[in-house]
């Protein structure tokens, strides 16, 4: 066991990365900060206001995207960011965001949610559950549907749309028309050490994974819970009745074959409704590639539209 892998020296780098994330959020047009994100993608404008969602573990700040014209009440997607359940990389997503209120015609809550190490497992699961369910009871007020709603996020978010999801099952709803699972961490009781990836160098690293993992879940053997590992075998539970999922992993990411055995389980559950590799890319690629990241949202928001209109 590396020093990386206990708690207190995983919380501390855990916070310098926090701390390095805020610094470059407020760099004017610095790689990463917000924005450079504002920036990607112009044809897709940014009509967006604030929310505060009330939840038992704290208030969870959202950032609502709204879609052009008027009409009945939208369609609503919930959008959680990536960033290892640690860093609040909330408008890294907002071109996501953006793409989808113009392209999927759906209102997109992006969801600021607590993080580790100041908020460990089980918060963050149970407030982006809290939070799907508060969206879901309070279309009528708030301007969207909530009869109609999907969930997703990417990588760290990915995980907690799939533990949103379950918890619906569990708890009788809301109901949730799809769940996007965009290169999600799916088995963290698996090591990263014990995890491999097509290239030499992946852009996820065991040392990264030590600092996520021990931070999100400082005891290793809780990992194994449902709402952190779905993935891994040792869960068994019947997952037929939950929402469908579209499952997209990257060829070169480490967490390809957890979310390969998601979706195969997802299949057997007769709840998947799509799996989809892109092929040569790795962890995140659609923050630098642009091509490949409008091939992507193109293939979400076809798929949330699909499953709203049928809802």
């Amino acid at each position: 066991m590396s020093v990386l892998a206990r708690p207190a020296v995983a919380a501390f780098a855990a916070k310098s990365l926090q701390r390095l994330a805020v610094m470059a959020d407020r760099r004017p047009s610095g790689r990463g900060s917000a924005a450079s994100s504002h920036q990607r993608f112009p044809e897709f404008p940014r009509r967006t206001r604030e929310l505060t969602i009330p939840t038992s573990i704290a208030p969870a700040r959202a950032t609502v995207y709204l879609p052009a014209g008027e009409g009945p009440p939208p369609p609503v997607h919930v959008n959680f960011h990536g960033g290892g359940y640690v860093v609040p990389l909330t408008e890294l997503d907002d071109p996501l965001c953006r793409f989808l209120a113009a392209e999927a015609g759906v209102v997109v809550v992006n969801v600021d949610y607590v993080v580790a190490p100041q908020h460990p497992f089980p918060a963050p699961p149970r407030q982006a559950f809290e939070v799907v369910r508060w969206i879901a009871e309070h279309g009528a007020e708030e301007g969207w549907d909530g009869d109609r709603l999907t969930v997703g996020g990417q990588s760290a978010g990915g995980g907690l749309a799939a533990a949103a999801a379950r918890q619906a099952l569990e708890e009788g709803g809301p109901s949730i028309a799809l769940q996007v699972l965009h290169y999600p961490p799916l088995d963290l009781a698996t090591s990263a050490k014990d995890k491999h990836s097509a290239i030499a160098k992946p852009v996820l690293r065991p040392w990264m994974a030590e600092v996520f993992d021990t931070s999100y879940v400082p005891d290793p053997k809780v990992r194994a819970d449902r709402l952190v590992s779905p993935a891994h075998p040792s869960d068994t539970a019947d997952l037929k009745g939950i929402a469908p999922a579209l499952v997209i992993t990257a060829e070169y990411d480490l967490l390809k074959a957890e979310g390969i055995a998601y979706a195969d389980r997802l299949r057997t559950a007769g709840a998947l409704a799509g799996h989809i590799d892109v092929a040569g890319a790795d962890h995140g690629y659609d923050g630098k590639d642009d091509e490949r990241a409008l091939h992507t949202y193109a293939l979400i928001a076809r798929q949330v539209r699909e499953a709203v209109s049928t809802a």
